[in-house]
């Protein structure tokens, strides 16, 4: 049995999603972040680093979500979260590196700097350059959006589910997306009865926590 160790409205989320499109069968257990269960011993025993997700798997632990996607992607290969032909194939390693370093990287260095670091660690001034550096990445994703409907070509794929995930959380901290491709895009992704799945299941283990 996989287990995931979430917590809602941070990357865990793509983790789930992930396993939603192969319907793999896994708990979730609710790590709630905010009240500092991160920093537990017991879930330090899991990940160290104290962050989530964390992914139990018949072999051991695995974090970080790129690599926990890449790992859903090449157990579950029926889920099609990777294409198989070698150019869509480094289409979608490509856009799966670009959204981890050129999207998530901007968004976290906000967010760090408006609730996550110690106060005395902040530079409220930072945000503008990282907001400059978010818009920069956006608009190339955008250039990709307009040749194809999925990153990797015609196939939806894992780096789909980072980069619209960035851009929810992009969306979520009040930054605009200026071309019309990016919202449509994100509607395209989040609609997929797999992500709908992966909200809902984060929601009920929030709510059924102790």
């Amino acid at each position: 049995m996989l287990t995931v160790y979430g917590c809602p409205n941070t990357r865990s989320f793509r983790a789930v999603w992930a396993l939603e499109e192969a319907h793999a069968d896994y708990d979730y257990v609710f790590v709630n972040l905010f009240k500092g269960e991160g920093r537990q011993p017991g879930f330090l025993a899991i990940n160290p680093g104290g962050k989530v997700p964390a992914l139990q798997t018949e072999d051991g632990i695995l974090t970080e979500t790129g690599g926990i996607l890449l790992w859903a992607a090449e157990r579950f290969p029926d889920a099609g979260l990777m294409p198989t032909a070698p150019t869509a194939r480094a289409l979608a390693y490509r856009w799966l590196c670009f959204g981890l370093t050129e999207l998530d990287q901007p968004l976290w260095t906000i967010a760090k700097h408006r609730f996550a670091l110690p106060e005395k660690r902040r530079l409220p001034a930072i945000e503008d350059t990282a907001r400059w550096e978010f818009d920069k990445a956006a608009a190339l994703l955008a250039q990709r959006l307009a040749q194809s409907p999925w990153l990797a070509g015609e196939q939806f794929s894992i780096a789909d589910i980072v980069v619209s995930h960035c851009l929810a959380w992009a969306q979520s901290a009040k930054l605009s997306l200026e071309d019309p491709l990016l919202p449509a895009y994100l509607e395209r992704c989040f609609s997929r009865p797999a992500a709908q799945r992966a909200q809902a299941r984060e929601a009920a283990a929030k709510e059924t926590a102790p």
